[in-house]
């Protein structure tokens, strides 16, 4: 049997009801027209895939009861003070938890015409929209967990997003003071946006990866590709970084998005990355 529950805020230690029963919520995930990709931070998905995360419930951010064997019965009906503190849904599907997330703007009170054997008028009732596709799958025969955006879930699976970690003004500090790096007057660590201090995380872990000679091809590489977006000074080995911009081209160069096309030649940035 299906079921739908909810998480709402306030109560500690039962913080999970059931709202409906014997009903499926969301459309099932056809695994077969679609491809799972493991989890990445520079990969931007297609409409046909789902980022996926393997031996989920060995996970610190796992849910303790995606853990167990579930049981319906161990869980109250929805009392009504919480209808509208509602954090997230999951519905049990054949034997799978499909989650929602719920936020202020999916709450509806409105006026509206009722379009069934007949047409009726309806006001004064708080509906709330449940997305044609959900946030996330927990797949239980497979132990793994697919999303499409990790920023949308991470306020369901708390600490997950720590997969893509933010460099912290420490860390955006000691990167932006690298030999290869010249920081004009105006251009601190402050001034580093978000998008690029995630970037600077991941180029943190590339560059401990790297040699001395491996450091200096990748210097090599960023000018072939970007000298006329960046200024390079031979004698100094440093590329001049004055805004966010001119730093997201070096921060592209650190992870090899660069490359030039085998037939046509074409130079061209990568603006997603999947291991083959």
């Amino acid at each position: 049997m299906d079921n739908v529950f909810v998480k709402a805020k306030g109560p500690r230690k039962k913080p999970y009801f059931k709202i409906v029963s014997d009903h499926t919520l969301f459309e099932r995930v056809d695994l077969s027209v679609c491809s799972l990709v493991p989890y990445a931070p520079d990969h931007n998905l297609d409409e046909d895939s789902w980022f996926s995360l393997s031996e989920f419930s060995k996970r610190e951010y796992c849910l303790s009861f995606l853990k167990d064997e579930f049981d319906s019965k161990n869980y109250d009906e929805l009392p009504k003070k919480y209808f509208a503190k509602i954090a997230f849904i999951f519905s049990l599907q054949s034997g799978d938890f499909y989650f929602q997330k719920v936020t202020p703007s999916l709450y509806l009170k409105k006026k509206t015409i009722a379009l069934g054997d007949s047409a009726e008028i309806e006001s004064g009732k708080n509906r709330l929209v449940i997305n044609q596709i959900p946030d996330a799958v927990y797949l239980t025969t497979k132990d793994t967990l697919i999303f499409k955006s990790l920023s949308t879930i991470s306020s369901m699976f708390n600490g997950i997003d720590t997969l893509y970690k933010e460099a912290t003004e420490q860390e955006v500090e000691q990167f932006l003071n690298e030999a290869f790096i010249s920081l004009s007057d105006e251009y601190k660590a402050c001034n580093v946006s978000k998008p690029n201090r995630k970037r600077i995380a991941l180029a943190i872990d590339t560059l401990n990866q790297m040699d001395e000679i491996d450091r200096g091809n990748m210097l090599t590489y960023i000018n072939d590709y970007c000298s006329g977006k960046l200024k390079f000074d031979d004698d100094s080995g440093c590329f001049e970084i004055s805004g966010d911009e001119e730093l997201k081209y070096l921060l592209y160069g650190i992870e090899e998005r660069y490359y030039t096309t085998r037939f046509g030649n074409e130079k061209r940035l990568a603006n997603s990355i999947q291991k083959l």
